[in-house]
């Protein structure tokens, strides 16, 4: 599964993949005894420096919880995200709200200019437009002044202008990611130069598409994969023995991987590889704990089409690892509110609450609109971190030999099973994602059969 087997499994640990030992790839003769004591105490310069970074995170104040909305396109997206970012201001809590597209529904909306750097719109609120051509920059920046220190490229890349440089498909993504990363802090010990972490308790992020932002939260689960075969890759071939090193030593200089206090000098590959590893679950953990990301369905109930696209990015959603939190209906203007029952019938167990009609072209006054008792279930909505009722989207039963995936959205066609590695593992495929959930031990085999029931795929294993 995407995120963090602890979570499928109930327990502390992961199921890390098995990766070869540089201290074994050595060509030179070496004892037993001595390659013993160069891991054990690898292991241990792992260790301190992970215990140093955890102290440095205490030192730095808490990461931002990030705030997310998912729906066909003009379902009210960037008015849920709105109505949520004025909820958390007026509840006193600093907030950002980051907008990706030139749409300007959100400056009409908050009667404020929005532009690539923040800008303070109400008290408590601050809101930033994210754009690709003016994110690359610092990265670039920073790459070139770590080449500066590690003289790699000989000076080549310092002649590269950024400002020239135009942005390719799949730039977006990329380079926003970086920039919650920066806002928000998922992996916590990765301190950028510029974070803003701590500099807010809330960020909201109102995406290109939906789709990108499924992506986006899968990211990190499925980066592990390819760190997998890249450090296969960097170990077991004499181009990666050679390269790998200093590529490592470049990133960590240039994205402070390690942290301003540590350095690669004098530390073993193995320990940077397992490192990244670590910084890698660690951020896919995040999208499925309440306290930090919190993801909601936007849906018109006034078209079926917003209605089912809301059950379907419901199931990618938990495909990608994520964990929704409820649902919001913006109600239709001059319309009576006759739809809970379509949506309770169609969104059980899932919590949901309905957002007023905001009107345009007029200025509207929040405190009034967030005071009234049509917002009042709105509001408890986003208020509420934990929420019994939601199910687990996966289920053991040792007893039977079974599984069972919530998978909201789907039909049994549309689903696909795969198993790559013996029983342990069980591979789904669903919604354009795929996700990996690894098998207690009483339950590991192959798989016998499948039968869907109630938006639940129950799965035998024999």
């Amino acid at each position: 599964m995407p995120f963090c087997s602890s979570l499928l499994l109930g327990q502390s640990g992961f199921c890390p993949p098995d990766f070869p030992d540089l201290y074994c790839s050595s060509p030179v003769r070496t004892s037993h005894r001595r390659r013993r004591k160069a891991k054990r105490y690898g292991a241990l310069r792992l260790t301190l420096a992970a215990a140093n970074a955890a102290k440095n995170d205490a030192g730095n104040s808490k990461s931002a919880k990030l705030i997310t909305f998912l729906g066909k396109g003009g379902s009210g997206k960037t008015t849920a995200a709105i109505f949520a970012a004025q909820h958390y201001a007026m509840s006193g809590l600093k907030t950002c709200l980051v907008i990706q597209s030139q749409d300007p529904t959100a400056e009409y909306l908050l009667n404020c200019k929005i532009g690539p750097s923040l800008t303070e719109c109400t008290d408590n609120l601050s809101a930033l437009r994210l754009e690709t051509t003016k994110m690359m920059l610092e990265p670039l920046k920073r790459l070139k002044q770590a080449d500066g220190r590690l003289n790699m490229t000989q000076g080549v890349l310092e002649g590269v202008v950024g400002e020239e440089l135009g942005v390719l498909p799949g730039m977006d993504s990329i380079f926003s990611a970086l920039e919650l990363e920066r806002l928000v802090g998922f992996f916590g010990n990765v301190v950028s130069r510029n974070s803003e972490i701590g500099k807010f308790d809330v960020v909201i992020y109102d995406g290109i598409s939906t789709e990108e932002t499924i992506r986006m939260i899968g990211a990190t689960s499925k980066a592990r994969l390819y760190l997998k075969y890249l450090r296969s890759l960097a170990e077991k071939t004499d181009l990666g023995r050679v390269a790998g090193p200093s590529l490592l030593r470049l990133a960590d200089d240039a994205l402070s991987l390690t942290g301003r206090s540590t350095s690669l000098n004098g530390r073993m590959s193995s320990e940077i590889w397992d490192y990244l590893e670590q910084t890698l679950e660690k951020g896919s953990c995040v999208f499925a704990e309440p306290h930090k990301f919190g993801c909601y369905l936007v849906m018109n109930p006034t078209n079926p089409l917003s209605l089912n696209c809301a059950l379907r990015h419901w199931g990618c959603a938990i495909q990608a690892g994520a964990r929704v939190s409820g649902a919001f209906v913006v109600t239709p203007p001059n319309s009576p509110i006759t739809f809970s029952e379509t949506v309770e019938i169609n969104f059980s167990p899932l919590p949901f609450a309905f957002i007023p009609h905001l009107e345009f072209g007029i200025h509207l006054h929040w405190k009034e609109i967030m005071m009234s008792n049509q917002s009042k279930d709105a509001r408890a909505l986003l208020s509420e971190t934990t929420n019994k009722s939601l199910l687990s989207s996966v289920q053991f039963d040792p007893s039977n030999k079974s599984v069972k995936l919530f998978m909201p959205g789907f039909d049994k066609s549309e689903i696909k099973l795969y198993q790559f590695r013996g029983g342990s593992e069980l591979l789904v495929e669903a919604g354009d994602q795929r996700r990996v959930i690894c098998l207690p031990p009483q339950i590991q085999g192959k798989v016998a059969g499948a039968k869907f029931v109630d938006r639940s795929l129950v799965i035998t294993i024999r």
